[in-house]
């Protein structure tokens, strides 16, 4: 065993890891095709970069909890594998870059020291579980929601309901109704509710079904006021089930469950999802409330007298970036990071200062800044000094000048212009032009370097993301310039409407056109959502179109913001979610490897698991004779239908009445060791079925 895996402990990790290397080795080699490949990689976390020949490694943290010891630990692996930046995510993950394919297993193996993971951070799997970051300590939240977001992490995790998706799954759990997590953007969402009833507290949540961003957002549905606690993971779980069985496999810009749901109506997804029910591995998960313990708090100390150099800025920041938690007499204090990237020395330089002064706990925020927890009133000054030596006492988090933005073409494949250069430009602006904004957090800002709204553009008040005009002939940077999204409350949100398009230079033009217009005609006290409502999109519209203006453009707005070389659009291929081939040998391989799964997990008596990897067996083999016949079908359900209608009829691979029937058992039966046993033996009956048919076909074939 190779020296770098010797210090794991969890086999199960281990045996993720040599699988990784396997798989690498076998890629180098050329028997894994590059495309089946990155999928693969993908749902291990690993990511090609727009740069040839390196990747990106996006680091899964659950609700984005970090603690000291473990951002030491990933801060020294993006010094001896990445680029010596940790870039904070607004799905609460850590990112790192450069990282040279082969090094990956190795990487993974020094942060699994330290219960840190790779495993499905990218692909098309269950994603990072996010939270609102002041789970455990919002004054106003019913209860601490954090212990619910880990239950689920953990559930889903290596769960094979999601292990082969048509497309990613988000999954978010917000504190309060102020919903800073955003369910109404996510696939499944939870808001916390309490109820009594007979004089005993009862707590469950408010779930919201089908939300997404991308280029086309689409607001989740609520399609219940109070689950049971108890509820919400059997429930995530069929939602998941339905969604792999119905859900679109072909065409990846309609693989989210909100198409799903667009297509056959909430009403029939509903009953899809009530009716998978039985299948499910639990009928009730009851979620330990104690899994995430308090950080650990410092004792109170006699700190030092210190000099607050700035008195004014000082209080800015107390008024913006400090609040008092609902543990009376703590504090905590939000971190503005500038385009959400912390260099690995001032990290470490970060942990230090911070070890007195709060809890052994950082959550990230969504909005790619830091939470610190329990800080107490006597260490905010000593604090504040500490983070203006370190440059992160900036106020106005999460206020106008708080820019929320992806990497764009800094290293996505997709990115079209430079969003994180355009973002350190608008928040100058804020600061120089606009500075009382920054007690302005009503408006957000948010930026994509394309439409996919990795930079949440979508639910933006103020929104851009790349895209190109052409000019003569000639191509120019651009960004969409999109208006009036953002958060109402309670899982209600807003899309943001697209508005007009300007080219990329003139996004501070936009900026100032609108805020100075809010601050104009706004009436008292107007939020920013009732001004765009009561002007409405025309409005905007003829505002910003002499900044649209194609006729008075200048040589410099050919190149986009942080470049020099004139402006072109080399978009590459997107790795947001893996993509199969399908080819009928690699599928044939496929089937039998998920039969062995099967066969593992009956061994162990994970009788559920063993099912749905049956289940696996039977679509993948279905898939692979369809095939050959040229037969295409986009979801699992239409391979099991098209598979009676060109196999059924000869009843040749099978005995029962239809495979529909046979392979359909699954949502039929509870998941029993008596029904494992018999769906697992039609499984392995099949796949012998299956290989003599393909055989016999290409010896026909070979004479």
């Amino acid at each position: 065993m190779n020296s770098f895996r010797s210090e794991l402990e969890n086999p199960i990790v281990e045996r993720d890891i040599i699988d990784l290397e396997k798989k690498i080795r076998a890629f180098r080699e050329g028997e894994i095709h590059d495309e089946k490949f990155r999928s693969l990689r993908l749902a291990r976390g690993v990511y090609g970069q727009r740069q040839p020949g390196v990747q990106m490694v996006r680091i899964k943290l659950p609700f984005g909890k970090v603690s000291f010891k473990q951002l030491l630990r990933i801060s020294d692996v993006s010094d001896e594998y990445a680029s010596s930046n940790l870039h904070l995510t607004t799905r609460q993950d850590i990112q790192i870059h450069y990282v040279s394919l082969d090094r990956t297993p190795e990487l993974w193996s020094n942060l699994e020291q330290d219960d840190i993971t790779l495993r499905e951070a990218c692909g098309n799997t269950v994603r990072n579980v996010t939270a609102s970051p002041t789970a455990g300590i919002d004054p106003n939240e019913p209860f601490d929601v954090s212990p619910y977001a880990q239950a689920t992490f953990e559930f889903f995790l290596r769960n094979p309901i999601c292990q082969e998706m048509g497309r990613k799954f988000k999954i978010a759990f917000s504190s309060s109704e102020e919903d800073s997590a955003f369910t109404y953007i996510h696939d499944v969402g939870f808001i916390p509710k309490i109820k009594i009833v007979d004089g005993v507290e009862q707590r469950g949540f408010k779930v919201l079904l089908g939300g997404g961003l991308g280029a086309q957002p689409a607001i989740a549905s609520v399609v219940d006021e109070f689950m049971p606690e108890d509820q919400i993971i059997p429930y995530t779980e069929t939602v998941i089930r339905v969604f792999g069985r119905y859900g679109e496999r072909n065409n990846r810009n309609k693989a989210r469950l909100k198409f799903l749901v667009q297509n056959l109506g909430l009403p029939e997804v509903l009953r899809l999802i009530e009716v998978e029910r039985t299948a499910n591995k639990v009928k009730s998960f009851v979620i330990n409330r104690d899994t995430v313990a308090v950080p650990a708090i410092p004792e109170p100390g006699n700190f030092a007298q210190v000099v607050v150099e700035n008195n004014s800025e000082y209080e800015h920041w107390l008024k913006t970036n400090v609040f008092e938690q609902k543990q009376k007499g703590y504090y905590g204090v939000y971190i503005k990071v500038l385009t959400g990237d912390i260099p690995t020395p001032q990290a470490r330089k970060l942990v230090e200062a911070l070890r007195p002064l709060v809890a052994n706990e950082i959550r990230i925020t969504p909005n790619q800044g830091v939470l610190l927890k329990y800080a107490t009133k006597e260490s905010l000054p000593v604090l504040y000094t500490k983070l203006v030596e370190l440059g992160l006492a900036q106020a106005g988090f999460d206020s106008v000048a708080d820019v929320t933005t992806c990497p764009g073409t800094d290293t996505c494949n997709l990115g079209i212009s430079n969003s994180m250069e355009l973002s350190r430009v608008l928040e100058k602006l804020i600061y120089d032009e606009y500075a009382s904004l920054i007690y302005n957090r009503d408006i957000k800002i948010k930026i994509s370097g394309c439409m996919n709204s990795c930079g949440q553009h979508g639910l933006a008040h103020i929104g851009f993301h790349g895209s190109s005009i052409k000019s003569n002939g000639k191509v120019l940077p651009s960004v969409q310039v999109l208006l009036g999204g953002g958060t109402v409350g309670d899982g209600i949100g807003r899309a943001a409407d697209k508005v007009i398009k300007v080219p990329s230079k003139r996004a501070t033009d936009v900026l100032r056109a609108v805020l100075n217009d809010y601050k104009t005609n706004a009436v008292a006290d107007e939020k920013f959502h009732s001004y765009y409502d009561r002007n409405g999109k025309d409005y905007f519209y003829q505002m910003l179109k002499p900044i649209a203006d194609l006729t008075t453009l200048r040589d410099d707005e050919f190149v986009d913001w942080g470049h020099e070389e004139t402006f072109q659009t080399a978009i590459g291929v997107g790795e947001c979610a893996g993509v199969m081939i399908d080819l009928v040998a690699t599928l044939i391989f496929e089937t039998e490897e998920k039969l062995g799964w099967a066969n593992e997990s009956f061994a162990a008596q994970a009788y559920a698991d063993s099912i749905f990897h049956a289940y696996s067996v039977f679509v993948s083999g279905a898939k692979a004779l369809l095939l050959d016949k040229g037969v295409n079908s986009s979801t699992q359900q239409g391979i099991i239908r098209e598979f009676d209608k060109h196999y059924g009829a000869l009843n040749e691979l099978f005995d029962h009445h239809s495979f529909e029937e046979l392979v359909l058992q699954i949502n039929k039966n509870e998941p029993s060791e008596e029904f494992a046993t018999e769906y697992l033996a039609a499984a392995n009956n099949f796949v012998n079925k299956i290989k003599a048919k393909r055989e016999a076909e290409s010896s026909v074939n070979a004479i």
